[in-house]
């Protein structure tokens, strides 16, 4: 009985916080979807191209300069709210603020240093190096907002994470617009800038005003952010090498087939990975703090994830589902008729993205117990299986080959994490969250030889029961 009370509240908590982090999101992800539109109407195939390539490059400065502040600090914070201890949470704020300018200052020189190389990389020529240099300006801003977001999501302060994401991408899009009408090509460097612009200015706004304010010492600060710059120094390795992967793949794309060619698959990769990870972003906003506060506990870790899968791919399967069989009807409305192509990556990926939501569940875990160097490992082995099988999957099937090797890379990335989690760890996930899993993966594979007719059933039957689901397990905290 108690065991079954703390899974429905485990399934309570985290229907809640999707359904507020999430529903608070939409406007941010309208914002996305306009910002997107706009690029495909106004700046073609190649605008799009150009857009995935510098904004991979941005992802993988800020993610190789940050140093995994934003993620390895947090468990800081939430294992001294957890404790009670609010000048302790209070301090490692301040620490993480002082540190993130230093980290925002050194990644800002490092992209200016590196502008000519990464030119080359990206277009052969070193002749675009200005577009880097002035991505400096962004790495900078986003080490400054990532540092204030970590406070947030530490203390869960839900909400106010959310606002500013939403309000951010408001005024970045409000801004954006008439560059793209006016300026085109040439917008797309100043419209990045000033997303990141935004997203400071109104994460300074919002910041967190719980905390005690402390003043720490120089040296204080070094000292006690060894705990969280260890751990986020193999974070960053880790989620730089798929913040990387993902950059040679447009990059080589780029080289093979042009930039239009590298438009199609960016529109289909943001498609089914960005749009669709709406879900896992607002369930890990809450999830991974209350996970991490009391990671030590082999029977909460077990309870935690067991739970979070089954809500993660009840809630996942339905939405893939719905995209496969509309992915025609969703490419024309988010960017245009050139785009079409990108509807078969859409359709081969789908199994992929619901063990994208199995393995984030349980790769949680070596986050939460402050495991770098596994996590670290897994995240190299992952970057390496993504690019070999993406530019494989072009080779031998083109946008649909690449749609086929997502499916297989993060089928191979769940084995991974599952291993480490039931050999390293010793946890096992219970029956219910297993089969959740295999079925949950089975329904998309089905879509892909289903005629049209069966496929628009079953979708439906599939969203009805769903629902159903959900609807039981928020009831059975009542009922505990």
């Amino acid at each position: 009985m108690a065991a079954n009370s703390a899974q429905g509240g485990v399934a309570r908590i985290a229907i809640k916080a999707m359904g507020l982090f999430g529903g608070v999101q939409v406007l941010g992800i309208l914002c996305s979807v306009v910002r997107t539109k706009l690029v495909a109407l106004w700046l073609g195939e190649a605008g799009i191209g150009l857009f995935g390539i510098l904004n991979n490059a941005l992802e993988m400065l800020n993610t190789g300069t940050n140093l995994g502040v934003r993620q390895s600090s947090v468990r800081d914070i939430a294992q001294s709210v957890a404790d009670g201890d609010s000048r302790q949470a209070g301090v490692t704020s301040a620490v993480i603020r002082r540190w993130s300018v230093w980290l925002g200052v050194g990644g800002a020189l490092l992209t200016i240093a590196l502008s000519p190389l990464l030119s080359r990389l990206s277009f052969k020529t070193t002749s675009n190096a200005w577009m880097f240099v002035a991505l400096a300006v962004a790495v900078l801003l986003m080490a400054l907002t990532n540092g204030r977001q970590a406070v947030l999501q530490g203390t869960r302060q839900l909400k106010r994470l959310a606002r500013v994401g939403v309000v951010g991408s408001i005024a970045g899009l409000v801004v954006s617009i008439p560059m793209f009408y006016y300026w085109r090509m040439t917008s797309v460097v100043p419209s990045i800038v000033a997303y990141a612009v935004a997203m400071a200015v109104v994460s300074w706004l919002w910041r967190d005003r719980t905390l005690p304010v402390v003043s720490v010492a120089a040296r204080e600060v070094v000292r006690r952010g060894r705990s969280f710059i260890a751990l986020g120094a193999y974070m960053t390795v880790g989620t730089f090498s798929t913040i990387l992967a993902g950059y040679l793949i447009t990059a080589l794309l780029s080289q093979m087939a042009g930039l239009e060619e590298v438009g199609i698959y960016q529109s289909g990769y943001t498609l089914v990975n960005k749009y669709t990870g709406i879900v896992l972003t607002a369930l890990g906003m809450e999830f991974y703090p209350r996970l991490a506060a009391h990671a030590g506990s082999g029977l909460h870790v077990r309870v935690q994830v067991s739970q979070q899968l089954n809500v993660a791919v009840t809630v996942m399967v339905p939405i893939v589902m719905m995209l496969i069989v509309l992915r025609g009807v969703a490419i024309e409305l988010l960017y245009s008729d050139a785009f079409v192509a990108a509807g078969e990556f859409v359709l081969w990926s789908g199994v992929g993205l619901v063990a994208r939501a199995v393995s984030w569940c349980i790769a949680f875990v070596m986050l939460a117990r402050g495991d770098g160097k596994v996590y670290m490992f897994t995240e190299l082995s992952s970057a390496v299986l993504s690019v070999v099988l993406a530019i494989g999957g072009y080779h031998v099937g083109g946008i649909a080959g690449m749609g086929v090797a997502y499916t297989v890379w993060y089928l191979s990335y769940a084995l991974i994490v599952w291993l480490v989690y039931a050999v390293r760890y010793r946890l096992r996930l219970s029956r219910m969250a297993a089969l959740t899993a295999v079925v949950g993966m089975a329904l998309p594979a089905m879509l892909t030889v289903a005629p049209q007719w069966l496929a628009w059933t079953v979708t439906a039957m599939v969203a009805v029961g769903a629902l159903i689901r959900l609807r039981r397990l928020w009831g059975d905290v009542g009922n505990s």
